[in-house]
């Protein structure tokens, strides 16, 4: 796949991530211990390979995402360039403590503002594409509760799961593997 269709696919993501229309959110009820409240979750598929060309919707008219300097795609609708990413170890879906002050920067910047956000779990390449989604989700879900126990409502954070896709750094290395271990956040407007 070129740059070009994956930034289309990307944008594609991020509308659908950030619309409160989109068919693939899903109303799901936390129990007592997470923070009593319902909030949308935004149940995440990888970005596909095949037919993504098609998929793209080449004529939305829309600008396409930029690449930050980090490697994250931002567009009109989500900036992703506000907070830090949450850094994970290898399997791991724990928030550490060296990463619990990143959670209680952003849940004080937002515990005031209207805006919501979207936290997207990713993976380093290695496992397979089922086991990182999965892997990606618990680490969104693990930040979404730390931020609650901060004191940030349930009801403004949503989890998306992209697993190994949309890598920070393509390398096959155990540096490059550390930097896509990692939450980030998308705040909508």
């Amino acid at each position: 796949m070129n740059f070009l269709s994956l930034t289309r696919v990307i944008l594609l993501a991020a509308l659908a991530v950030s619309s409160t229309s989109c068919a693939s959110w899903k109303k799901k009820k936390k129990g007592s211990g997470t923070g009593g409240s319902d909030s949308d979750f935004v149940q995440g598929t990888p970005i596909g390979g095949a037919g993504s060309e098609s998929a793209s919707g080449g004529g939305l008219g829309s600008p396409l995402p930029e690449r930050s300097e980090g490697g994250a795609f931002t567009s009109a609708s989500v900036d992703r360039r506000r907070f830090a990413p949450i850094q994970f170890g290898f399997d791991s879906y724990t928030v550490s403590p060296a990463e619990q002050g990143k959670v209680r920067s952003v849940a004080s910047a937002m515990k005031s503002s209207s805006e919501s956000l979207i936290i997207a779990g990713f993976t380093d390449e290695r496992g397979t594409a089922e086991y990182n989604r999965g892997l990606g989700e618990r680490r969104a879900q693990a930040v979404r509760q730390s931020l609650i126990s901060s004191g940030l409502s349930g009801a403004k954070v949503q989890t998306v799961s992209f697993g190994a896709e949309m890598p920070v750094d393509s390398a096959s290395n155990e540096g490059a593997w550390a930097k896509n271990r990692r939450a980030e956040f998308g705040v909508t407007k």
